[in-house]
């Protein structure tokens, strides 16, 4: 499977490569991105930011370069990714994201001190990378997840 994780400019970034031991990683982001090719993960450039069209630039991207899953990780590309979500899967690709409907309870509004993530994808907490237990959430829940200070799930953004 082949992941599309935004946001590559970040060394944040990279601790998600953890999660995903048997797929091809995708880091990419807007501007200038150092070229890197290797047999697990490489790096490339979105183009210019351009945030009214975050949607169809990442969806042009994906079919493109024949994305399986792609996981927004700038805050500004959340919200527009999380309504186009099933334009993106009438292309066959996943959207790690909770639902629409219920996306603002995960936003962070607050700095997260923690590293520790977990990663859902369909409800099941596929890596946790803490000790602590994870959440159990219904159905089709997706996305990239880190707790607060008051232990509530929190979208993984930088």
């Amino acid at each position: 499977m082949k992941i599309l994780i935004t946001g590559g400019n970040n060394a944040k970034t990279l601790k998600l490569l953890k999660a995903f031991p048997a797929h091809f990683i995708l880091f990419a982001d807007y501007g200038d991105v150092p070229g890197m090719v290797t047999d697990n993960y490489a790096f490339t450039s979105l183009g210019e930011l351009n945030r009214d069209s975050i949607a169809h630039i990442l969806l042009n991207f994906c079919i493109t370069e024949a994305i399986d899953s792609i996981i927004p990780l700038h805050h500004f590309e959340i919200e527009p990714i999380a309504k186009s979500a099933v334009l993106f899967g009438e292309y066959g690709i996943d959207v790690l994201l909770p639902p629409l409907e219920c996306l603002n309870d995960y936003l962070n509004s607050e700095k997260i001190s923690s590293g520790n993530f977990s990663v859902f994808v369909k409800g099941d907490c596929i890596y946790n990378s803490s000790l602590q237990s994870e959440a159990e959430f219904p159905g089709a829940f997706n996305g990239v997840f880190t707790l607060n200070d008051a232990n509530n799930y929190k979208l993984f953004t930088i």
